[in-house]
């Protein structure tokens, strides 16, 4: 394969589906996806965790970016963003320089935002 045909190939992004019950923590080293359940901490400390549209989560999660459209049970921290969208809930508090939220989206907890490392 030559170095333009790696190139072009597309990221791959792990997908944990619906039926997946995750108990204890997690880490990985690629964006991660979360569509079921899970109890424990997540940990991608360089990548994006995606939490699904029906995602039961009750976790510390600490990540580059987090993007919320299922529920959250936990302290959420993202060293760039937290995105919460409309379908999305936090209850914990959540950590990182940036914050958005979509209407119809919930946190019910502390917000902190620190000012982004030079």
């Amino acid at each position: 394969m030559s170095k333009q045909e790696e190139s072009v190939q597309p990221q791959v992004v792990m997908d944990l589906g619906k039926s997946v019950v995750i108990k204890g923590d997690l880490s990985a080293s690629e964006d991660l996806t979360l569509y079921g359940q899970m109890e424990g901490s997540v940990s991608l400390p360089g990548h994006t965790l995606t939490i699904g549209p029906h995602a039961e989560i009750k976790a510390a999660i600490a990540a580059k970016s987090v993007v919320i459209l299922g529920a959250v049970t936990g302290n959420v921290s993202a060293r760039e963003r937290i995105e919460i969208q409309t379908t999305g809930s936090v209850t914990g508090d959540v950590e990182s320089p940036r914050l958005a939220m979509e209407d119809g989206g919930s946190i019910c907890g502390k917000v902190q935002m620190p000012d982004t490392p030079s």
